[in-house]
């Protein structure tokens, strides 16, 4: 979980993040809103972890991309609706996940942030 990311795209927000990590991510839940420049899969799952579940909701709903499916699979299981969230893991070509929910948002942000598609908005 030390994996860290330079982004460098294209993006709308002013600043560039150099580099974040999982634990940094995390440390940021103090803010009130999440880092600048931080992709949308990675908002998305900065406001499921504030507590937001609509706005993380959609976020991902603007996206049709598999990694977007797997935060969509993370959200409907964090909700409880199992059938639902079993439909997203599919379009994400994930496995239904088992794990706890801490654990299965600590897998998905790292690897956002060890995956190229972290840079897209």
């Amino acid at each position: 979980m030390g994996s860290s990311i330079r982004i460098t795209g294209n993006s709308p927000r002013p600043s560039k993040i150099q580099q974040m990590t999982v634990a940094q991510l995390r440390a940021s839940l103090n803010q009130s809103s999440p880092p600048t420049n931080l992709p949308s899969l990675l908002t998305a799952l900065w406001w499921e972890a504030k507590g937001d579940w609509n706005q993380a909701h959609e976020i991902v709903q603007a996206d049709n991309g598999a990694d977007a499916a797997w935060v969509h699979a993370y959200l409907h299981r964090k909700e409880g609706d199992a059938s639902n969230a079993a439909y997203w893991y599919n379009r994400a070509h994930q496995p239904r996940c088992t794990m706890p929910l801490e654990k299965e948002w600590e897998q998905i942000v790292s690897a956002l942030l060890n995956s190229s598609t972290a840079n897209r908005h």
